[in-house]
């Protein structure tokens, strides 16, 4: 038996017809005007009733499906299988790593979220086969899916290709923005060359007691920085007529050059060169500057404070709860500053 109910749906509504549907019957089970176990009208019968495609209906019952919201019984139809289905966000979080600063991260946007959301969290290690894997075992059952798009080796086809496997509305991506990428809900990114820059730009008056400067960038890591890094450093050297250098990292054997500010990324190459400017007796911030990429807690206490540069990695949580929260799409550059400390 079908109990009868209505769908609500607005003609002067820009949302798409397949969406009311989709959010009508949602209402509806979530008000118990539609109840567990209860058997939706068919596809046919919805597109007949309500003057629509057969398409737009067999698109809203497939998101529902996805969802978790119905199933369909195979000569029988679809059923309620969810009697709230608004009550939380199944969301698959992947991230390419889980440092302290990207725990903060992920620590922000479960707080924003509260008990808005069920999460599952997955790593990739910045490794494509890994992330593949993790999404093409999740491609049903979830809301959202909110990822960090990180890797050794990236291939644009191949990750455009996996992609277009989830609906575009239920992508979020964090940290990196793709060029010619268009297949997502929203994106919050850095723009690594453009934020180095710019906040070397803030410490400059800093920066000119020192003859050079000298830039750390790890090199066959497991997990790779983004060389755009290297180019914002390069631009600002080159328009504030600095001398640079660049190296890929601070040995224990390291000779600390006299009058240069050192621009660190690993956290392991910020301790060696702290240690080591200790044992040379340079006096740290007049003849050697030490400024450190990514920040935290550590950093406020080590040597007094340690300079950073650095996004906010909180923000990002709690922008990517936004877009989930208030069903918001965002494209946006997260926020990157200069943090003043007595290291340079």
């Amino acid at each position: 038996m079908i109990d009868f109910f209505n769908i609500q749906l607005n003609d002067n509504n820009n949302t798409p017809k397949y969406k009311q549907i989709v959010e009508s019957i949602s209402e509806q089970i979530q008000s118990g005007n539609i109840v567990y176990g209860q058997k939706l009208p068919s596809i046919n019968q919805v597109s007949f009733d309500y003057y629509i495609s057969r398409d737009t209906v067999e698109k809203a019952y497939a998101i529902l499906k996805e969802n978790g919201v119905i199933e369909s019984v195979k000569g029988r139809g679809h059923f309620v299988v969810n009697s709230k289905p608004n009550t939380q966000n199944r969301i698959l979080v992947v991230f390419n790593k889980l440092s302290s600063y990207k725990k903060e991260t992920f620590n922000s946007f479960c707080e924003a979220l509260g008990k808005f959301a069920s999460i599952h969290f997955h790593v990739h290690h910045c490794e494509f086969d890994n992330f593949k894997k993790i999404i093409e075992e999740n491609l049903n059952g979830y809301n959202y899916y909110v990822i960090m798009p990180h890797f050794n080796d990236f291939n644009f086809k191949k990750f455009d290709a996996l992609m277009q496997k989830i609906r575009k509305e239920k992508i979020i991506l964090l940290d990196q923005f793709i060029p010619n990428f268009t297949h997502y809900n929203s994106c919050i990114y850095q723009d690594f060359k453009d934020d180095l820059f710019k906040s070397l730009n803030e410490a400059n008056e800093s920066l000119k007691k020192y003859k050079m400067l000298c830039l750390v960038f790890p090199k066959g890591f497991n997990y790779p920085y983004p060389k755009s890094i290297i180019q914002g450093f390069m631009f600002f050297c080159n328009v504030n007529h600095f001398k640079s250098e660049l190296i890929n990292e601070i040995s224990k054997d390291h000779k600390v050059k006299k009058n240069t500010a050192y621009i660190v990324i690993k956290e392991s190459d910020l301790v060696n060169l702290i240690k080591i400017i200790r044992q040379s007796k340079l006096k740290l911030a007049k003849e050697v500057g030490v400024i450190s990429y990514n920040d935290t807690p550590l950093k406020e206490i080590l040597s007094d404070g340690i300079s950073v540069i650095s996004t906010n990695f909180s923000a990002m949580g709690k922008l990517a709860a936004k877009c989930i929260i208030e069903n918001d799409n965002i494209l946006q550059k997260n926020e990157f500053n200069y943090i003043s400390r007595k290291s340079l």
